[in-house]
């Protein structure tokens, strides 16, 4: 028969709760807090709301098994959470008092307190007996979720607890009144029955053939579903119809004994339990005896309610009294404790007065001497009391403000006639009319007049400005506060705050001065004391000071010294709080301001001074004349004069030696003759560059004019080569030897130029390949200047007079080559490290002068003492695409060719460090195959036993693409280890 309400409360007491849902996982799967735990959770996110702002942030790797706290993006607040899973550094959290999920950063999650690390306020439940009906992530599944969640999210649940899971989750029997919840799902077929054997079967499993009694028998209602054959569980029902239920006839007793015995705490679970009971007998009373029956359980019903709130006004009083009792025995305790401590003091207060009278005969001598002590404390203070601060401040601001040098006049007049002076050598170096251009001249140095005339009168007044000793005093002022204060920032700070600061001083002193006078009119006070006592006392003398003038107001006298000392003691000069530091750092922003003002205007004066002079300097020989290129006319005749004795002597050099009969003295004479002939010519080539360099910087300055009056002298050719090409050579007056072993591909010649042995490069040129060659081998010896130790530098270029040669003027290494190094005597793994370093900073000088080597090989590469590498150069009449794809960029059975250029892809700096690579692996690996690997196009380095550091750096040269640059190659561990 059906259990009596608290018959069921006592039997189901650990078994059945009142849920609330917090989160809803799948159709049969949910989260809930026990609704006894609601003032627990509502003081647990106060905690944490007061406590995660502030917390640590997570470091390094979470534990999987500790609780740590996190701000949920749905409400940004902060909940308790364990960390499932780590991405980078964001993580997956699931809310342990709620059960929710999300993913959060690494900002969003901080550590908890040991008093936080308590069990979860929020459990996992699943209906006992059913099953998901499909696969997790289906469509009709995620319709369950959404069904689930909108019949139970945030309401309360009547759960009954059949067992638990290894993975904790419980397995219940749920109810909303007196609907299950899982029959509700199952209805719309989101889950299916599987019934465990065990599970509680209060009737028999077999549909009643013959219906008895009142409660009418309950059919199946569905036929299609598939739990058909799983039998029928009927409800629970009494065993005689037409008898008043039992558990109705015990209620009154049994409701009374619940609202004793259980907890408050738990009423809101048996009240819910009574109504589903209650809920369910009504409804299954149809006829006149069960309409009797629910009158007499309604009847029951509020008796038992009437009972609860007796029982609930009995425990108020309850409580009432006790509370009344501990206050008495609390009162009760303070009256004897207060009666012992009375007993104590009139023990003691005896003793005190026997004391009184001897401690009274020190107690004046000890006054004066700790009043003594502190006014020799004050006087010291007094000395030595000045804020650093703020005399630096105060000190600095009249010399920085009141002394600045201010911007002459002459300044303006001087940038005004440099402008005039531009604006005409622009429109001379315009000109290309020759008829026009005297008239420019003559403007460009009636200008250069004016501009003498006001550099002189601007080096005059400037001149007599103390810049240096300026410079060096606000340096010292700048020095002194940054030592006191620091870094200080320069931003813009409003001028009235040196005002502020004044007002700010004086109010300071102001009130220090006041609190040092009331100390001194206190202790002159007690001194005028002294001094009347000290008269009265004194018997030689006839006194006027009273017997009252001596005792009166000495205690007061006393008393205000003692006050006015501490005060003075306590109150310091200038107190370092905030409102006075923010004062102290804007005064001293607007006087570093007006120092970086002033610096930057006497550099700028210093630096205008420095080019006025120079440029005075440099227009004093053309004052009276103008620059001409007759030297340079005359130079260019000895030259044609040496040249052409050059060449007779070497006719009849060649005369003497085919003659028959040979003169062997007259032979050494003539060759005497014509080496020191091309020593002669050789000087005055020099000299002949010497005059270029003049002229060309007469011509980038200030005479522009120089290249149209004297086209004989051919200056343009000299500028565009930046000095490399000297028309005054030709092959045939150089004693030069070939060079067979290396002339395979172009003619190369060894010979002397200037006191230093050269190389003669030839290349064939047409008109088009001239001027390429003479463009890219400009723009070499541009970059080669830079970094002029890594790059091989260009002595001269010139053309062949009689042949379409042009020859490139290279110094001699005696087999430099890397090639003829590695057959000769192999690199160490040391001195590659070397070796390869210098050739990277030459191609990162070449690579940030936007060129592109394409032709990096081991001919082309060059080592000096086995220490040293250097960039070769390259054939100039040749493009980047025709030097790329050239048969001579291997390196034993290593291609050069970076896998983009095979796809017709242009050569880049990027193909250069291909070819870097492709040379390092030559030179660690000399016998390899040339593997190829057919996914990235590059050789493969799997199999070779290379070091760590060169197979790392080889992996980020030998690759297709993000392939290291020539100064990220040089940040690598490998070249950092040979960097000394």
């Amino acid at each position: 028969m059906l259990l009596s309400t608290a018959q069921l409360f006592s039997r189901c007491n650990d078994l059945v709760e009142l849920v609330l849902v917090t989160h809803v996982v799948d159709a049969i799967t949910f989260w809930a807090q026990n609704v006894t735990e609601d003032k627990a959770c509502e003081k647990m996110n106060i905690v944490l709301s007061e406590k995660c702002p502030s917390a640590q942030r997570v470091k390094g790797k979470p534990s999987p098994h500790k609780i740590y706290g996190a701000c949920y993006s749905g409400d940004r607040c902060w909940y308790r959470c364990k960390v499932q899973k780590q991405m980078d550094d964001t993580f997956h959290v699931a809310y342990i008092d709620y059960g929710n999920e999300e993913v959060v950063r690494r900002s969003d999650l901080v550590e908890l307190p040991e008093d936080l690390q308590s069990d979860a306020l929020a459990k996992r439940y699943k209906f006992w007996g059913y099953h998901l009906a499909n696969e997790q992530d289906s469509p009709h599944c995620s319709q369950g979720k959404s069904f689930l969640q909108n019949l139970i999210y945030g309401k309360k649940l009547r759960i009954n607890m059949k067992s638990e899971c290894f993975d904790g989750t419980i397995l219940v029997q749920a109810f909303q009144g007196n609907l299950d919840i899982g029959e509700e799902v199952l209805k719309f077929k989101f889950t299916t029955v599987n019934l465990p054997g065990n599970r509680e079967n209060p009737s028999p499993t077999k549909t009643p053939q013959k219906q008895t009694g009142l409660w009418p028998s309950r059919k199946p209602q569905r036929d299609s579903d598939g739990t058909s054959s799983l039998g029928y569980v009927p409800k629970l029902r009494p065993g005689v119809s037409n008898q008043k239920p039992p558990f109705l006839m015990e209620e009154s007793s049994g409701n009374t004994e619940i609202a004793v015995t259980v907890p408050e705490a738990e009423r809101e679970l048996v009240k819910e339990i009574q109504q589903s009971n209650a809920e369910m007998v009504i409804q299954q009373l149809c006829s006149p005896v069960t309409e009797q029956m629910q009158n007499e359980t309604e009847t029951e019903l509020q008796r038992a309610k009437e009972v609860q709130e007796k029982i609930k006004e009995i425990k108020k009083l309850e409580k009432d009294k006790s509370d009344l009792q501990n206050l008495a025995d609390h009162l009760q305790q303070q009256l004897k404790e207060t009666r012992l401590e009375l007993e104590k003091a009139r023990e003691v207060c005896p003793r005190k007065d026997e004391c009184v009278e001897v401690s009274m005969e020190s107690t004046l001598c000890e006054r004066f001497t700790r009043l003594a002590e502190k006014v020799e404390a004050v006087r010291r203070n007094r000395e030595r009391n000045k804020c650093t601060a703020v005399e630096t401040i105060s000190e600095s601001i009249p010399v920085v403000v009141n002394n600045k040098i201010v911007m002459p006049l002459t300044s303006e007049i001087l940038e005004m006639a440099w402008e005039d002076y531009r604006q005409a050598l622009k429109q001379l170096k315009e000109c290309q009319n020759k008829g026009e251009l005297q008239n420019l001249v003559n403007g460009r140095n009636q200008a250069c007049s004016v501009l003498l005339t006001a550099i002189d009168d601007f080096l005059l007044e400037v001149g007599g400005l103390p810049i240096s000793d300026r410079l060096n005093t606000i340096q010292d002022i700048s020095s002194s506060l940054m030592a006191v204060f620091g870094l200080i920032p320069t931003d813009d700070v409003q001028d009235q705050s040196l005002e502020q600061f004044c007002e700010w001083k004086t109010e300071k002193n102001r009130k220090f001065r006041n609190v040092c006078k009331a100390t001194d009119n206190s202790l002159s006070a007690l001194s005028d004391w002294a001094a009347n006592t000290s008269k009265f006392f004194c018997l030689i003398e006839k006194t006027a000071v009273s017997l009252e003038a001596v005792g009166a107001g000495v205690d007061e006298l006393l008393k205000q010294a003692e006050f006015d000392v501490c005060e003075e003691l306590t109150v310091k000069f200038f107190e370092q709080n905030v409102e006075d530091m923010k004062i102290m750092a804007a005064a001293c922003r607007i006087v570093m301001q007006h120092i970086q003002k002033e610096q930057n205007l006497l550099c700028g004066l210093r630096k205008m001074y420095e080019d006025s002079e120079k440029f005075k300097e440099d227009m004093v020989q053309w004052q009276n004349k103008s620059p001409k290129a007759d030297e340079l006319l005359h130079i260019k005749k000895s030259i044609k004069s040496l040249r052409s004795q050059l060449r007779w002597k070497l006719v009849e050099l060649g005369c003497l030696e085919e003659s028959d009969d040979l003169d062997l003295p007259e032979i050494l004479r003539k060759k005497e003759e014509i080496a020191e002939t091309r020593n002669a010519l050789f000087q005055e080539i020099g000299h002949e560059k010497e005059q270029y360099i003049k002229l060309c910087e007469l011509v980038k300055g200030n005479f522009p004019e120089l290249l149209q009056l004297f086209p004989e002298a051919d200056i343009s050719s000299y500028l565009i080569s930046e000095g490399l090409l000297m028309k005054s050579l030709d092959r045939d007056i150089f004693d030069a030897e070939p060079m067979r072993e290396l002339s395979g591909r172009r003619p190369l010649v060894c010979t002397e130029f200037q006191c230093q042995k050269v190389v003669l490069k030839g290349y064939s040129v047409d008109e088009e390949s001239e001027v390429r060659m003479i463009k890219q081998a400009a723009q070499y010896h541009r970059a080669q200047n830079q970094c002029p130790s890594f790059a091989m530098p260009l002595l001269g270029l010139f053309f062949g007079k009689s042949d379409p040669l042009a020859y490139i003027i290279v110094p001699y290494y005696s087999n430099g080559s890397l090639k003829a190094l590695q057959k000769l005597s192999p690199l160490t793994p040391s001195e590659i490290g070397r070796v390869m370093r210098g050739v990277l900073l030459g191609l990162q000088r070449l690579h940030e002068s936007c060129i592109t080597h394409a032709s990096l090989n081991p001919n082309n590469v060059f080592v000096l003492n086995r220490k040293q590498g250097i960039v070769g150069d390259f054939d100039f009449t040749k493009t980047p695409e025709q030097r790329a794809v050239d048969c001579g960029m291997v390196a034993g059975s290593i291609s050069l060719v970076a896998p983009e250029l095979r796809q017709s892809e242009p050569p880049s700096p990027a193909t250069d460090m291909y070819a870097v690579g492709c040379l390092m692996l030559w030179l660690h690996a000399p016998d390899y195959t040339g593997d190829v690997d057919n996914e990235h196009h590059g050789p493969r380095l799997s199999g070779l036993h290379l070091d760590f550091k060169v197979q790392t750096l080889l992996s980020k040269l030998l690759v297709c693409s993000g392939r290291l640059s020539a100064v990220e190659a040089l940040c690598d561990d490998y070249f950092l280890s040979h960097e000394n």
